[in-house]
């Protein structure tokens, strides 16, 4: 008889996303996203710009605001 083992419910086809984490200057909270989600944030603002709530729209769970905020948390334009 096999020995099944149960700790992992997807094998070797998973893959973790590693997650990027921003921590908010005029607040404690902090937002993570990984890094699909980032990747997919820079591609969307490249073609639609600030429209965050199209963009949070590509990105279940996502609000506008939280992704306004962690761009102008990682993209931010000062020199």
């Amino acid at each position: 008889m096999a020995d099944l083992d149960n700790s992992s419910t997807c094998g070797e086809a998973c893959v973790e996303s590693p997650e990027v984490e921003v921590t908010s200057q005029d607040s404690n909270n902090k937002l993570v996203f990984s890094v699909d989600e980032e990747a997919l944030i820079v591609r969307m603002y490249n073609l639609v710009g600030e429209r965050w709530s199209l963009i949070a729209g590509r990105i279940p769970g996502r609000s506008a605001e939280e992704i306004e905020k962690y761009w102008n948390s990682t993209h931010s334009t000062s020199l």
